[in-house]
């Protein structure tokens, strides 16, 4: 099986084009990165802001906050 379009490389090498594996589907890989690398800055942004509320919910707990402070 090849995936470059060549069974054989007994040719003339000056004819020969790109031999990169899945030659033709570069527009493809391009989109397909573009999306994953869209989603994986949706989920961190996501996740930071969760990360971020839970800090910002324990910055309020002023009971704590006072027994932490008393305690020393």
């Amino acid at each position: 099986m090849s995936t470059i379009g060549y069974e054989s490389w007994a040719v003339d090498m000056a004819d020969v084009g790109p031999i990169y594996p899945f030659q033709g589907s570069e527009v493809l890989m391009v989109i397909v990165g573009v999306i994953f690398w869209l989603v994986w800055h949706r989920i961190q942004f996501v996740r930071e802001g969760q990360h971020l509320e839970e800090a910002r919910q324990q910055a309020l707990d002023h009971e704590r906050i006072q027994r932490s402070v008393e305690r020393y």
